[in-house]
């Protein structure tokens, strides 16, 4: 595939934003590991999908704040722990992202000879492989109370399950929850059972679920946050899987 222009997109580490510390991106990929099944009556190789696999590799600008930790602070630390991030290809509702479950390999600096230091990382997928849905907020949205989110038309309904994924920034309040609704007009929603995020307390915070591969979602989805001791601000996003075929399995 042809390399596209980012602009207008947005990268989501951890729970924290750093889009605008991202010089480029240089993949964002996976699918099955390929397994040679050639037999020795073949005269080419003859291959069958394996493990699911995934990776995003980016460059970063030196962004530095010991106050408020920046994106150095934040890639610089190399956590041993696994990360999520979220490509937003876009950040209106609807537009595609990709997530991942990953463990952060490096952090390397280079130095230009005009001075500009930049970093190069490498997110390889840990557990799951890179899972491409759309988004049900613009990029990050913030709530500051319980809000009924935009539904987004998925064509049709479909009974193999689905995924979801939420990157929390600096929450304050007392309490909100964050759950999928789905609908058949887009006018009715309702709450979709194994659909709802772990309360939230306090941010960042990060969460992947999974429903079963034989649920069905409707046609309409979207996130509604609801709160029981309210909450002034919950800047979120959220990234949805809605599996299209049988055999989706992790």
């Amino acid at each position: 595939m042809a390399k596209t222009g980012g602009l207008g997109d947005g990268l989501l580490i951890a729970g924290y934003n750093a889009s605008g510390d991202i010089q480029q991106l240089g993949r964002i990929g996976g699918g099955p590991a390929l397994l040679n099944f050639t037999g020795i009556d073949k005269y080419a190789f003859e291959r069958k999908g394996g493990l699911r696999d995934g990776a995003i590799e980016m460059t970063t600008f030196f962004n530095s704040d010991t106050v408020v930790p920046a994106t150095h602070q934040k890639l610089s630390a190399l956590p041993r722990t696994d990360v999520m991030l979220t490509y937003c290809r876009g950040t209106t509702v609807g537009d595609p992202a990709a997530s991942l479950i990953a463990k952060q390999a490096n952090y390397d600096p280079s130095r230009g000879d005009d001075g500009m230091i930049t970093f190069g990382v490498s997110a390889q997928a840990n557990g799951f492989g890179i899972e491409w849905g759309r988004q049900l907020t613009a990029g990050v949205r913030t709530d500051t109370a319980a809000t009924l989110g935009t539904g987004i038309d998925t064509v049709a309904a479909a009974s193999f399950g689905g995924q979801a994924y939420l990157q929390v920034g600096a929450f304050v309040g007392t309490d909100a929850t964050v759950k999928i609704q789905d609908s058949a007009d887009n006018v009715t929603f309702a709450d979709v059972a194994g659909f709802a995020f772990t309360q939230i307390t306090a941010g960042p915070t990060t969460e992947r679920i999974q429903l079963g591969n034989t649920a069905t979602l409707r046609r309409y989805l979207r996130a509604t946050t609801v709160t029981t001791g309210g909450f002034t601000s919950l800047p979120f996003s959220v990234n949805v899987i809605k599996n299209e075929s049988a055999g989706v399995t992790f």
